[in-house]
């Protein structure tokens, strides 16, 4: 048999440096979460997928997962860690992805180093799961595009620095007419409004983009005119691939939690796990953890040997999207009245749960893709 040797995998305990540091910052988060982002960049938390300089190896998709695991276990600030993951895989990516050298030499390193914040400025108020159904224009004019349009649900959008504007230059093209603009927040005719309050992951900002007679020069354009569909669907399957990996710490806290709260409290004369509603609830958050995990280094292995993510990267955002709202349901049923109070970690979890059944595609969209590519591999899954 002839056997192919493979790269020896980081221990997951590799990474337990970066999640303690990150986890003295969780108290600072909510009053000033940008002093707590430098920080955390600071540790490396944004250098995860960085490639340097006269570096051979390429990016290591299974140890950023990996990390941001430890990170979503050490931090109980669900916000901030997604916030952290998000800007590697939509922000730092494409640029990594698709920019030229000057773009890449521009933009990265501050977004590493955390002094600059980016956006993925693509939904519109009319466009939602239908990404690509865009009303924002770039117009070519003078060296550069003129942008008009609005964005909302945007993440980071109150306080970035840089944002990266999905528009149409040739809206009679379709998605094949959408390209992609660095636009600066200090570029005359771009605007944010104040921040969007959701009912979970406060600590995340978010809110609308506005681009009236936003003038970009052509040097600020992302890859080539009407490359967005492209840079979208790439990113679109690292998103949903890998944006919920700090979930999956957090699945790994909750039934740390559970289980000594269990083995503890005492009703009827014994402890809580020896009552089989109680311990089937925490059967199955184990159950759920270890899918998730497992899942989650599956889809990170085939991003790091090149293979084709969209139907993997759809069942492993609905499964761990499901399994963490699933879970987070039953931790605040374990805990009981304790868990349902504002002050309970149990119920903050549950609420930054909810949003992940919506984003990066609603978990209907997910078994949308998965059935629809599921028909189209017949015979080739195994």
């Amino acid at each position: 048999m002839n056997l192919q040797a493979r790269k020896p995998e980081p221990a997951r305990n590799e990474y337990t440096g970066l999640a303690n540091a990150i986890e003295k910052l969780t108290p600072d988060i909510p009053a000033d979460w940008r002093a707590a982002w430098h920080r955390a960049a600071d540790a490396g938390a944004l250098r995860l997928m960085a490639q340097h300089a006269g570096m051979d190896a390429p990016a290591d998709a299974l140890g950023c997962v990996r990390a941001m695991a430890e990170i979503g276990t050490a931090c109980t600030d669900n916000g901030f860690t997604m916030g952290l993951n998000s800007h590697i895989w939509t922000v730092q990516q494409p640029i990594a992805a698709f920019g030229s050298a000057g773009q890449k030499a521009a933009w990265l390193p501050g977004l590493e180093s955390g002094r600059k914040i980016g956006a993925y400025a693509l939904t519109e108020e009319q466009s939602g799961s239908d990404a690509m159904a865009l009303e924002t224009r770039a117009q070519a004019q003078d060296g550069g595009y003129l942008l008009n349009g609005a964005k909302t649900y945007v993440g980071m959008a109150p306080d970035c620095d840089v944002a990266l504007v999905f528009a149409s230059t040739a809206p009679e093209r379709k998605s094949w007419g959408v390209s992609v603009f660095l636009v600066h927040r200090d570029d005359p005719g771009f605007h944010t409004d104040d921040k969007q309050e959701k009912i979970g992951l406060t600590t995340l900002p978010m809110g609308r983009i506005t681009l009236q007679d936003c003038w970009i020069p052509a040097d600020r354009l992302l890859g080539a005119e009407g490359a967005g569909a492209r840079i979208f669907q790439a990113t679109l399957d690292w998103e949903r691939a890998f944006i919920l990996a700090p979930h999956v710490g957090a699945m790994a806290r909750q039934l740390r939690e559970c289980t000594e709260f269990a083995t503890a409290r005492r009703t009827f004369g014994k402890p809580i796990i020896e009552h089989q509603s109680v311990a089937n609830r925490l059967a199955d958050m184990s159950v759920r953890l270890e899918t998730s995990r497992l899942m989650m280094e599956q889809v990170a292995r085939a991003y790091d040997a090149g293979k084709p993510l969209s139907r993997l990267a759809a069942m492993t955002n609905l499964h761990v999207s499901e399994a963490f709202l699933a879970s987070s349901t039953d931790a605040v049923r374990t805990f009981g009245g304790a868990g349902y109070l504002a002050s309970s970690q149990a119920g903050t979890d549950l609420t930054d749960a909810l949003g992940g059944v919506i984003y990066s595609g609603t978990s209907d969209v997910q078994r949308q893709i998965i059935a629809r590519l599921t028909a189209q591999n017949t015979g080739k899954i195994q």
